[in-house]
């Protein structure tokens, strides 16, 4: 599995995900719109300043990566926050470390979070910041991520590694993929339906 797309720079540790969602977006039934208000917050408060948040700026549109520093998606459990990103737009996150529950939520969307060492994070950010159009690739097979002449290993999770590589990060496809064999074992299970009558 290979992402391969124009990136953008989110600058800043511990950005956590009521930045990334705030929380009067989470009242919807469903996920759908949420992209629109990924990053509200932030946006509203760069350009009120006269400056432009990364996503807004020359490049951030149709961008595929996003380079983050360190404890990308701290705070609450939202599932918001990754949905948000994958339905903005975002396949894949470099970074210098995530909190295990957007990691988690990511890969269940089939969005892979990869570590990268402080000083790649840098040079990438650094890179896609000097030109806007230059194409990031995250390569899970070689767990490397390449730009320009940059080359820098990548790590994750074996677990998630290996659900991405193999398709099987999709909990629920995998569930509804071969639905008689699930109510098969439903009904050998009493706590699902196998209970006596209740006494009146």
């Amino acid at each position: 599995m290979t992402v391969t797309g124009r990136a953008v720079a989110l600058r800043g540790d511990d950005v956590d995900t009521d930045r990334i969602m705030p929380a009067r977006f989470l009242r919807a039934v469903s996920f759908d719109g949420l992209e629109a208000h990924v990053f509200e917050d932030d946006r509203r408060a760069a350009a009120a300043g006269g400056a432009s948040h990364p996503l807004d700026a020359p490049g951030g549109a149709g961008a595929r990566v996003l380079l983050v520093n360190r404890n990308f998606g701290c705070g609450s459990s939202r599932e918001h926050a990754p949905q948000a990103l994958a339905r903005w737009g975002i396949a894949a996150i470099v970074g210098e470390s995530f909190a295990e529950i957007f990691f988690s939520n990511a890969t269940a969307l089939g969005v892979p979070c990869v570590s990268v060492r402080p000083e790649g994070v840098q040079a990438l950010m650094a890179l896609v910041e000097r030109d806007p159009a230059a194409i990031v690739s995250i390569d899970l097979e070689g767990m490397v991520v390449t730009s320009g002449g940059i080359e820098t290993a990548c790590a994750m999770p074996a677990a998630a590694r290996n659900a991405l590589l193999a398709g099987t990060w999709d909990a629920t496809a995998l569930l509804t993929a071969d639905f008689a064999a699930v109510r098969a074992a439903a009904a050998r299970l009493p706590y699902i339906g196998g209970f006596p009558p209740a006494r009146a």
